[in-house]
């Protein structure tokens, strides 16, 4: 059939005369016994009705039959491939042309609803065809097979995908009367039983989902849900006529009514399903009045059948999650209704179950709803369990209702329910029996009817409780343990006597008895076993008998089994248990003939509970199912608490019950005991518990070994598993080995198959959670016995579970099996190519086996021997076999194979083939529903590997998938263009219609990394992809009703251009993409951002991005792209869905930080961000709409003050806009609390309120920080001329006019910023203060919500703090607000709590207390969040934190408190010493470290003061008796932990020792630091240090005298540390920043007034003195590394002892000569730069006043300067530096000769005079000197002038005595008369030129 399928393929139409011969020989194959020749004839029919015309025409009918016929006992493969091929062949039916209708004549256009006709057929009989139909209705057989009516389903989905979304949205709703039709009344047949019509509802819902849900975009599914809204009302008005219709005839329309609920179950599933897809999108469906969706779901609720009332509020909770806005409004509404018709049992129960469902809703909306609502609701519970026995028609409802609504109460977690606690643990304690005595008095009363009643309404409380113990943890307190435990006995004592009462009042009270064990069993459950101990016993007999004597014959294995067996064993099954399309209806054939699956009618309870993960509706299974689930689990949780020999009875006793049951009851027995059994040895493992002595031990293996050899393959699975988990509890090697010995020995006898399987799976399991196998002899054996039964070609299922075992086997024993994995390797080859392939299971599992081979080779797969080559070659080879195996599931194994294998090898997989393969399995749109492959599993697998393949080589993957569609054939079309849109625009498009949530997450995180790896280089093709996407939806403004009847007239006409007329989508390669698909778009856009600014600069600077393009036109950089970005921002924040806007926000957000700041280059001075204004105010307008959600209020507010901030509008009026829109949140938020709307929880308001808080902070903050720079630059723009004035007003115009702005609102903003922090404040108490907190809330929050607005503030805090420190300080602290009373200033201060209840308080605060009150809240929050700051605070708050500490410290009020309070400056240093430890950050270090210098200032000022006063008081007293003041009083002691200056001292030291080591004097010794190394800092470092050298040198001043001796010795060796360690030559002769910060420091510390105060003195001379050997010391110490040190820096520190200290440091003879060596051997260096600042520093120490300081270096220095002078007459200076050097000279000579005394002075202008005249040139000379010789000539005329007439006697005498002296001079004076003209006539010439060069010198 392949074959034939193949040929047909290559032939196409040429092979037509053979057709019908084919077509008989593959009609005889499609209902062949082998399922594997049934899908190879479907698909060759496939490929025949390309060409056979007459397969979808005259044969038409006879193919449908033979479809049905083959769906008989099919397998799911046959399923979907005969259901494509009749989907296929209908779809062609439905739209073949009428070309052929010449030739044939009795050809006939067949039309939509004959097609529909035929399909229902086969849904609804079956394949018996149409004539025997009617024999077998006589005769009354049972109704359709199901394998036929899940065939029939899936081809309905191939039939529509076939036609596709187009022609679906034409047809809609013929195709939805059709399907609904399908469960109606006028088909009884197919829901005679409730098994039969769940199973038709899960179809009908089946097809609705995968067409509706998967086919149409969002417009086209709205107007759907319209459609099904439509068809609801219809239905309404049918049961509304039939309840109001006393007539006769009621008994006929109450079937009408029964008839109408399927379809209504049906149509309000779906309806649910739809809104939920739709999000918020759905917002302007449900606005429609005309459609009225809520109208319609909410009436309903009254419908008489429950599973409709069920449904509708399923409906109501799916509109609810998708559209937060409308929970509260729902809830209300149904509350309403529920409290007005109470005496109604239908309100009773169905608004009950909205208000379930409701709040089951609540915990996936983020907004919640408000707390009072959960008070309502207990209310009305307690009010209908107090009233249920009122009415006895009623209370049955009431009761059922009361405990529902207070079970789903439970969901809303611990905040809400601590409330209602008390309440509820009442009704609870008064549902049931309080003695024993009560419940025999109770047996002898109760009817059948009150016993339902009573039942029912204690299943209900045990629900209610069970709800509590999961949703509720944290308040699980030993108190509410022991009261929620007192009614438990008498729930168990009930239990035990259920069957006897059972037995008194006959069956109808069967069911309620079973949902009372069910719920009391789960209950069980849940609680922590040692609490109910005392009920062991009477609860496990009730376990064992429900285990053993089941009262359903049905095999419940498949759903009580998978979850025990482990998830790689349950492949072995076949698809069925894995995880497809198709689960939802396939799931009814896996369940056996009993049951149709899970449904909500079963337990109403399951409405507020989670949804299992893939399901989109509760599915509980029948009460007789559930309690056997429920029983296993509970076994499970007791048999692992209950005492050992306890656990061997009952052992005993289920072994013997399976004894003695014969046939198919044993099974079904033996099934649930093993369940049971093996969640037991789970728990047992998890609690790491023991099985017990060997007696327990022996029954146990008894148990599993039956099982292993049971003919229920799933059971022989589980058993194994069971055995694994066996092995694990006891885990003794022994007992181990004697498992593995018993299936050896059974392998090697046993023939059957079911003993083979069996065991040769317990082989591979046995190890499996001991770790690994260890023995090499055991893997021997395993490996022997497995390889024969791999081998057994008899029986595929034993070849199938031999292989996996091995497989096991191979993971299980990792490196041990090396020597083993060559003949593996070549079994396995060998088998692929020899088992036949319809055996699929072989297949799979020799698939698994290579995989696991690969995963043992591992990297060694990479090595180039012979060997390893030969092992690579058979895994490739291994993999193209399993490529081309038909079977889906093989293909997958391959693509994992060849994944794993690209881990390991990646050059030897040919990447292109591979990646073509996958392309191809995805794009391949022959498929269904567009998709790509049927198979779940494959696309999975694809998509894995695609995911692995991109994170190293995505370009090449990209590439490769383009190349494939270039050079394609043209049978591979896909259906999206990939040459456009490339493999990630394929991607993308299939994110948008694939389902399977875990395929998305990893379709998305392939093209994350796509993205991260390519989106700079291809920069305009990924912002056109996410363009399009976001595009699709723009024009989605107004949603168009259907006109239906225009629709049908078109349909008939052009039914069949519908597939080829989709030209108009061609530009369009995203039609309608979903609202989940744009966001994604919206987040890459934001990630293509961060990348690019990975990327470098050009992408955010404009014109270097220009020249760059031009440069190389392919380059292309983001800033290019801004009007897309800004367009995209736009589009996706003012779209429909919220989730869309947030991100929209976010993304404008990012745009706007990272571009304000690029300037425009055409118009200098704006920047580019600023012509898109208007864009950026029309996307923030919606989102301050009234009715706009909380959270995109907030988040809109984030870039409201973002953009403000950013500076880009500079003009005011333009910044008005955006600027309204905060002060109109202002005004929401000076309404309060109670002006709140009413419809979210109110931590929402609180998260509003502080965005818009926050928001204004940071404007205020930027304006001020704006001002302050203005400032700064204004007091530098006085220094200079007028021009720069102009642009200097429009910059202070701005920043002024922006707090001009703020300041209008600022005295509302203060107030609200200081609750914002108070509440703050309160928030962040330890939780043993909760008692002190009010309680009525804060300000901004409620008591209530506590828990949920506390996220809000943390993210909100520190910009509100830092803006009211900024806002206190600009006022001084002064002024203090009129209402808070300033007219009691005389009354003495108290101190004040925050928390005194408003009667203690006083009346008036002095404007001191409120002041004192401020300044303790900023530094209280300040420290606290300091002190230890969470790991993940980000960086912002710290700075924040710390900038606010800075402004606190500004201004003196706040400064006299820290200087004051000692205790409070040690622990703010302290805390900044920890944060400086723990953060890295230079920013946060600097930062601090002007917190430090502040509160240093601070202590300075405290101490200046008190000196000062104490000089005025004691003014007459003696100087000796003032007290001391500063740190370390006269004792000079400092105490750590309560210094000021310790801790000063400390912090610095750990900053200057971070960042030069060498500093550590325990370090330097070490070899890790090599002294005398100089280490070039970084910037940040430089500053680091510089900053904590200024703290240093302050120090002192805080100090008493003798406290200033203690501290000197560190300070100074730490300044002079850094000087040696960072003097260091730069080229340019600068000086380092840290070394010009360590003199500048030295100077200061050198003149401090300690140095010369009389307690001090002599130990402060000794100490510099000794300082500065250290200094001199520096010179000595480097010997081979004198040339990187700087002479410069060192002599400079000299100076500064020199001129700073009092002489008698400097004057000791040895240390003067040492420093005037140092100046000695300084003058004589080469380097012309070090003489110049040499002469610099002579210079001054020259002009010392002292003259026992200056004199000694005149003495010795002066003469060698002289010398140096006259030298230079020989040589003249050769350039700028040289030249310098000479004038400093000059200039030094001229000062000494100032300074010298008269008789003196006479001897230095003799030697000075001729060496200027010998500098001078005469006009000759002049013209051809060099410049620096000329600059020399006219520096010695200036300097002859001015000496000249000083020293006119010298001067006139040694002209006289030299004539050439004279004539030199004269001639000089002469040439420069001449220039002085010539310079003079230019100046006439050219006027211009002065003025700038005059302001080009004021820069100076």
């Amino acid at each position: 059939m392949l074959n034939l399928q193949n040929i047909l393929n290559g032939l196409g139409a040429a092979a037509i005369p053979c057709h019908r011969d084919i077509y008989k020989a593959a009609r005889s194959c499609l209902t062949d016994r082998s399922m594997a020749v049934r899908c190879a004839a479907a698909k060759c029919l496939l490929e025949l009705q390309n060409e056979a015309v007459f397969m979808w025409s005259t044969d038409l009918d006879s193919v449908v039959t033979l479809c049905f016929k083959s769906f008989e006992g099919s397998n799911y493969d046959v399923r979907l491939a005969v259901s494509k091929l009749l989907g296929t062949v209908l779809a062609r039916a439905l739209t073949s042309k009428q070309t052929t209708a010449s030739t044939r004549h009795n050809f006939r256009r067949i039309s939509l609803e004959e097609v529909m006709e035929l399909l229902g057929t086969g849904f609804l009989r079956g394949s018996c065809g149409f004539l025997r139909a009617s024999g077998d209705i006589l005769k009354g057989t049972s109704s359709v097979s199901r394998d036929v009516r899940v065939g029939v389903t899936q081809a309905y989905v191939v039939f529509v995908s076939t036609l596709g979304a187009r022609w679906l949205e034409r047809n809609f709703s013929a195709f939805l009367s059709h399907i609904l039709d399908l469960v109606s009344q006028s088909h009884p047949k197919a829901i005679q039983s409730q098994m039969d019509a769940i199973g038709c509802r899960r179809c009908v819902s089946f097809i609705l989902r995968a067409t509706v849900g998967g086919l149409l975009g969002e417009k086209a599914q709205i107007a759907a849900a319209k459609e099904i809204c439509q068809a609801i009302w219809k239905l309404k008005k049918v049961v509304d006529a039939a309840t109001s219709d006393s007539n006769l005839e009621t008994r006929i329309s109450t079937t009408d009514v029964t008839a109408s609920q399927h379809v209504l179950v049906c149509a309000l599933q779906e309806l649910g399903s739809l809104i939920h897809g739709l999000g918020t999108t759905a917002a302007p469906l449900l606005q429609d009045s005309s459609t009225g969706v809520l109208e319609a779901v909410i009436s309903v609720i009254l419908h008489p059948s429950i599973s409709v009332r069920l449904t509708a509020a399923w409906c109501l909770r799916c509109i609810a999650v998708a559209l937060p806005s409308y929970v509260s409004l729902l809830l209300d509404r149904c509350i309403e209704r529920l409290s007005a018709l109470k005496s109604s049992p239908e309100a009773v129960t169905g608004y009950s179950f909205a208000v379930a469902a409701l709040l089951g809703a609540v915990k996936h909306s983020p907004l919640g709803i408000p707390h009072g609502k959960g008070k309502v609701i207990m209310t009305v519970a307690e009010d209908l369990l107090c009233s249920a026995s009122q009415n006895s028609r009623i209370s049955l409802q009431r009761t059922q209702a009361g405990w529902l609504l207070i079970a789903a109460l439970m969901t809303l977690g611990p905040a809400v329910v601590q409330h209602h606690l008390p309440r509820m643990l009442l009704l609870w304690k008064c549902s049931f029996p309080s003695s024993p005595k009560d419940l025999e008095t109770e047996k002898t009363r109760g009817d059948s009817f009150t016993w339902q009643v009573t039942l029912e309404g204690r299943a209900g409380a045990l629900c209610a409780i069970k709800s509590f113990v999961s949703h509720c943890a944290g308040l699980l307190t030993d108190e509410v343990v022991q009261r929620l435990l007192l009614p438990l006995p008498s729930a168990v004592d009930l239990l035990t006597q259920l069957s006897s009462i059972c037995k008194s009042y006959g069956n109808s009270l069967k069911t309620s008895s079973t949902v009372f064990r069910h719920k009391l069993y789960e209950l069980l459950a849940v609680l922590p076993p040692k609490t109910y101990e005392g009920s062991f016993c009477a609860v496990l007999k009730e376990l064992v008998a429900d285990l053993t004597v089941p009262d359903s014959q049905i095999d419940a294995s498949t759903f009580l089994l998978p979850p025990l067996c482990h998830e790689n064993d349950l492949l072995l099954l076949g698809p069925l248990l894995q995880e497809t399309d198709h689960r939802f209806i396939e799931e009814q054939l896996l369940l056996g003939n009993g049951i149709a699956g899970g449904s909500l009618e079963y337990d109403p309870y399951s409405i507020y509970e989670k949804v299992a993960k893939g399901d989109s509706v509760p599915k509980p299974l029948p009460p007789g199912l559930s309690v056997i689930s429920a029983a296993t689990r509970l076994f499970g949780v007791m048999f692992s608490h209950v005492a050992e020999s306890h656990r061997l009875q009952v052992l005993e006793q289920l072994l013997n019950s399976i004894k003695q049951t014969k046939g198919s009851r044993q099974q079904i027995v033996q099934l649930n005991v093993v369940s049971a059994f093996s969640t037991s040895l789970k728990h047992l493992a998890n609690c790491k518990g023991s099985l017990g002595p060997e007696e327990v031990r022996r029954s146990a293996l008894t148990l599993v070994m039956g099982a292993l050899e049971s003919n229920n393959p799933l059971l022989r699975c589980a058993a194994a598993e069971c055995l694994a988990r066996l092995a694990q509890v006891v885990s003794d090697s022994a007992f181990t080995a004697g498992l593995a010995q018993v299936s050896f020995d059974k392998l090697k006898s046993a023939r059957d198959v079911v003993s083979r399987t069996g065991h040769s799976l317990a082989l591979g399991c046995l190890y499996r959670y001991l770790g690994g196998i260890g023995s090499t002899q055991h893997l021997n054996a395993c490996v022997g016995i497995l390889y024969t039964l791999s081998q057994d070609s008899t029986s595929p299922d034993v070849q199938a579970w031999a292989l996996h075992s091995l497989s096991l086997i191979v993971d299980l024993a990792g490196p041990l099996y090396h020597v083993h994995v060559e003949p593996t390797l070549s079994l396995v080859l060998m088998l692929l190519l020899t088992v036949p392939p319809a055996y699929t299971e072989v297949h799979q599992s020799l698939g698994r086996c290579l995989n696991a081979l690969i995963t043992t080779l591992g990297p060694e797969l990479q090595g180039s021997s012979t060997t390893v080559s030969a092992l690579r070659t058979s895994c490739l080879l291994g993999c193209a076999v399993m490529q081309d195996n038909p079977d889906c599931l093989v293909q997958a194994q391959a693509i994992s194979c060849l994944q794993q294998l690209h881990m390991f090898a990646p050059r030897h997989v040919n990447l292109s083939s591979l990646v073509s393969s996958l392309c191809e399995i995805l794009l391949d749109n022959s498929v269904l529903v567009n998709l790509c492959s049927s198979y779940l599993l494959l696309r999975r697998a694809v998509v894995a590997c695609l995911r692995q393949l991109v994170q190293r080589e995505a370009a090449e993957v990209s590439e490769y998938a383009v190349a494939l569609v270039k050079e394609s054939r043209e049978d591979f079309t896909p259906d999206v263009n990939i040459r456009e849109i490339g493999l990630e625009g394929a991607l993308l498009g299939l994110l948008d219609k694939e389902l399977d949530q875990r395929l998305c997450q990893d379709i998305k995180e392939t093209l994350t990394h796509m993205l991260t790896s390519m989106a700079v280089e291809k920069l305009s093709f990924w912002l056109k992809l996410c363009k399009d996407v976001l595009a699709a939806s723009a024009d989605f403004n107004t949603v168009a009703s259907v006109d239906t009847t225009q629709e049908e007239e078109t349909a008939k006409v052009d039914d069949a251009s519908v597939l080829t007329s989709d030209s108009d989508e061609r530009f369009h390669p995203f039609s309608n993409p979903r609202w989940s698909t744009r966001v994604f778009a919206a987040e890459c856009v934001c990630k293509i951002i961060s990348q690019c600014e990975n990327a470098g600069s050009a992408h955010f600077d404009i014109t270097l991005a220009q020249e760059r393009k031009q440069r190389d036109s392919r380059d292309d950089f983001l800033v290019l792209h801004l009007a897309d970005l800004i367009r995209m921002a736009f589009m996706a924040a003012t779209d429909h869905s919220d989730q869309l806007r947030l991100s929209g926000l976010q993304t404008l957000l990012i745009v706007v930080r990272k571009f304000a700041a690029v300037p425009e280059p055409e118009f200098p001075g704006h920047v580019i961000l600023e012509q898109y204004q208007a864009n950026v105010g029309a996307a923030l307008r919606p989102a301050f709409a009234p009715e706009t959600p909380p959270d995109v209020t907030a988040k809109a507010c984030q870039v409201c003050s973002a953009w403000i901030a950013s500076g880009v509008v500079s003009d005011l009026n333009d910044l008005r806009r955006v600027h309204q829109l905060l002060v109109s949140s202002l005004v929401k938020v000076q309404a309060g609390k109670e002006a709140q709307s009413q419809q979210y929880s109110e931590s929402t308001s609180t998260m509003e309120i502080l965005a818009v808080l926050k928001a204004w902070a940071e404007v205020y903050i930027v304006a001020v920080e704006k001002q302050k720079n203005q400032r700064d630059v204004h007091n530098h723009c006085l220094k200079i001329a007028n021009p720069a004035e102009e642009s200097y007003r429009d910059v202070a115009s701005s920043a002024s006019g922006l707090l001009d702005l703020v300041q209008a609102d600022l005295g509302t903003l203060s107030k609200l910023w200081l609750a914002a922090l108070q509440d703050f404040a309160l928030l962040t108490l330890p939780s043993e203060y909760a008692s002190q907190l009010p309680a009525e809330g804060g300000t901004f929050y409620t008591a209530e919500t506590i828990e949920n607005a506390r996220p809000h503030y943390y993210h909100s805090w520190a910009l509100i703090l830092y803006a009211t420190a900024l806002w206190l300080t600009s006022t001084g602290f002064i002024v203090v607000d009129p209402d808070e009373g300033v007219n009691n200033l005389s009354r003495p201060v108290t101190p004040t709590t925050m928390c005194q209840d408003s009667s203690t308080r006083p009346l008036v605060k002095s404007p001191e207390d409120v002041n004192t009150d401020r300044f303790h809240l900023i530094l209280g929050i300040s420290v606290e969040f300091l002190c230890s700051p969470r790991s993940d605070a980000a960086m912002e708050n710290i700075i924040a934190c710390l900038r606010a500490l800075q402004a606190l410290f500004d201004v003196p009020w706040p400064r006299s408190k820290i200087g004051g309070d000692q205790e409070l400056g040690v622990e703010l240093l302290n805390v900044l010493h920890r944060l400086i430890l723990t953060r890295e950050s230079p920013d946060i270090q600097l930062a601090a470290l002007e917190v430090v210098r502040l509160i240093l200032f601070a202590s300075q000022e405290h101490v200046k003061e008190k000196r000062r006063s104490a000089e005025v008081d004691d003014g007459a007293a003696e100087k000796e008796t003032l007290p001391e003041f500063g740190e370390g009083k006269d004792t000079g002691g400092l105490v750590p932990g309560k210094s000021l200056v310790f801790a000063t001292l400390e912090l610095c030291v750990c900053i200057l020792v971070r960042q030069l080591p060498q500093l550590n004097p325990k370090l330097t010794c070490s070899p890790a630091v090599q002294s005398g190394k100089h280490l070039l800092l970084s910037e940040d470092g430089s500053r680091l240090v510089a900053a904590a050298l200024v703290i240093l040198s302050d120090v002192p001043a805080v100090c008493s005298p003798e406290g200033s001796v203690s501290v000197l010795p560190t300070i100074l060796y730490l300044i002079i540390g850094v000087l040696k360690q960072t003097a260091v030559k730069l080229r340019d002769g600068q000086l380092p920043l840290t070394v010009a910060a360590s003199l500048q420091a030295l100077k200061g510390l050198l003149s401090s007034p300690m140095a010369r105060a009389e307690k001090s003195r002599t130990a402060w001379t000794d100490l510099l003195r000794s300082a500065l050997v250290t200094v001199l010391d520096c010179w000595d110490q480097v010997d081979g590394l004198l040339q990187e040190l700087d002479e410069v820096s060192l002599l400079t520190a000299i100076t500064v002892f020199v001129m700073s200290t009092s002489p008698e440091v400097t004057t000791i003879e040895c240390l003067q000569k040492r420093c005037i060596e140092k100046f000695k051997i300084t003058l004589d260096s080469k380097d012309s730069l070090v003489q110049y600042k040499c002469y610099q520093l002579l210079h001054s120490i020259f002009q010392h006043p002292n003259k026992t300081v200056s004199y000694p270096y005149i003495h010795s220095l002066a003469p060698s300067i002289v010398r140096k002078l006259q030298e230079t007459e020989k040589a003249k200076p050769e350039n700028a530096a040289e030249l310098q050097v000479i004038q400093e000279g000059i200039n030094v000579v001229t000062a000494l000769t100032a300074t010298a005394e008269e008789e003196h002075r006479a001897h230095l202008v003799a030697c000075l005079l001729p060496i200027l005249i010998s500098f001078l040139l005469d006009e000759n000379a002049l013209v051809s000197a060099t410049n620096s010789a000329k600059n020399l000539h006219e520096f010695a005329l200036q300097n002859l002038m001015q000496i000249g007439p000083q020293y006119s006697s010298v001067f006139k005498k040694l002209m006289a005595s030299s004539p050439t002296m004279k004539a030199r001079l004269e001639s000089a004076v002469k040439g420069n008369q001449e220039s002085i003209k010539v310079k003079t006539a230019k100046h006439a010439k050219n006027p211009g030129k002065s003025s700038s060069i005059q302001l080009k010198t004021n820069f100076l």
